[in-house]
């Protein structure tokens, strides 16, 4: 694997490119990635050059400038903010003696987070993985057993919201805390329905409807339209 390349984009900004090998391919295939930071990740065929590959890349520029300018920019979180997440608008504030990061009120509306305040942007991002997996594991509960999947695992992946392995592994997404708690229940579904269906077949989405209800098609939208601003934060 190679990632000592760069793709410069037209504003001159620099993304690194990494290269990785694989035996049985056919084609290259590129897939830009814009979370955590910018980078390209290309898979190539053992007989294929990197040379190759690169003018492939040049080849793709329209469409994966495209891609990076139509990433959310980031947005960095500061005491005093507010931010949406789990159904709740919350306001951050920061108190150096706290030890640990929890809510002060009832409501859920104001968040304290301990520590220094070099930390306090990687700390609200641990809460609210903590926070969603936590409602994760409660909207499971309300499916029937046969469902329930044997580990659940949160990912940053930006080219799905969720999977399901053939051993009842399941995982998503966290950033789905930040979608509406409908949307992330959808998705939920989804992934639990793979556990009766490794596929996509009308038997699976008649199961994805059984466990949502009404509704699927709208989340579905949802997602599709909106899902890139889910990465705006961290």
């Amino acid at each position: 694997m190679s990632s000592d390349m760069f793709f410069v984009l037209s504003n001159g900004e620099q993304v690194p490119v990494v290269i990785e090998t694989r035996r049985g391919m056919r084609n290259v295939t590129l897939r830009p990635k814009t979370t955590p930071h910018f980078e390209i990740h290309i898979s190539k065929p053992w007989t294929t050059s990197n040379d190759f590959v690169l003018k492939f890349l040049e080849s793709k520029r329209k469409w994966i400038e495209k891609i990076f300018n139509n990433a959310p920019k980031k947005e960095h979180l500061m005491p005093g903010d507010k931010i949406e997440f789990l159904n709740h608008t919350v306001s951050l504030i920061h108190n150096p003696k706290f030890k640990s990061d929890n809510y002060l009120d009832n409501e859920q509306t104001i968040l304290c987070i301990g520590g220094g305040v070099d930390m306090f942007e990687r700390r609200v991002r641990d809460f609210i993985k903590s926070e969603f997996l936590k409602s994760v594991k409660q909207i499971i509960k309300t499916t029937p057993r046969e469902f329930w999947p044997n580990r659940i695992s949160l990912r940053d992946t930006t080219s799905r919201w969720g999977s399901c392995s053939s051993n009842k592994n399941i995982s998503f997404s966290w950033r789905l805390a930040f979608a509406p708690y409908e949307v992330m229940r959808y998705v939920v579904m989804h992934e639990l329905s793979h556990i009766k269906h490794m596929d996509h077949s009308p038997e699976f989405w008649a199961t994805v409807t059984q466990l949502y209800g009404f509704g699927v098609e709208k989340a579905k939208r949802w997602l599709s339209h909106n899902g890139g601003n889910l990465h705006k934060y961290f």
